[in-house]
């Protein structure tokens, strides 16, 4: 086992807001697509039971998940990370090439403080939760739409939602891949080295 680095050593990577946000809207869509399994997926449904409270939990947690991104939005620091996901360079386009290629070198992938694969994670995952939640509501509130809509909602909410199930999956694994990148998102702070290996062009 290593020896942790000398914490000053370490660079600020996320403000206490930060974590929160990620940790609540990681909790709510957790409770979202644990409840969607209960409701889809027979077995667990005959385990769990009380498929009113499941649904009841599903609804409103899935309601409740675009809360801690807009409350997020008063913090400066968050505001400014949201802006820095919402700008490809010609480094993202490089790194994408790397990655498509399947060259693993870091001189061929630079990034600043968010790789372009962290930077498309970030805006497919915050347009399929809009896409959900506008799907969810039709399915909800039934009275408010056509059945040809409401169909065709559940159609892509459930579809959708087994895509959100495999790339939050994926998402999970490169986490758990990479145990710096989850300390400087458990604690705010990474080593310096693995800020200048990982992203040599971001400058804190």
């Amino acid at each position: 086992m290593h020896p942790r680095a000398d914490t000053a050593a370490d660079v600020s990577r996320f403000t206490p807001t930060e974590r929160w946000i990620h940790r609540t809207t990681a909790a709510l869509m957790g409770l979202c697509v644990l409840t969607a399994a209960c409701l889809y997926v027979p077995q667990l449904a005959e385990l769990v039971g009380r498929r009113a409270l499941v649904v009841t939990l599903h609804q409103w947690s899935g309601l409740a998940l675009p809360v801690p991104v807009l409350a997020g939005l008063a913090s400066r620091a968050f505001r400014a990370d949201l802006g820095r996901l919402n700008r490809f360079g010609p480094h993202d386009r490089t790194w994408l090439r790397a990655a498509l290629h399947r060259d693993r070198r870091h001189a061929s992938r630079p990034a600043a403080k968010f790789n372009a694969g962290q930077k498309i994670y970030a805006s497919w995952i915050a347009g399929a939760t809009l896409v959900m939640l506008a799907t969810g509501l039709m399915m909800w509130f039934t009275h408010l739409t056509p059945l040809l809509w409401r169909t065709s909602a559940t159609f892509v909410h459930d579809w959708l939602a087994l895509t959100i199930g495999i790339v939050l999956a994926g998402h999970i694994g490169m986490a758990l891949a990479d145990p710096e990148a989850r300390r400087g998102m458990r604690t705010g702070r990474v080593t310096k080295e693995w800020a200048d290996h990982q992203h040599p062009l971001w400058r804190q």
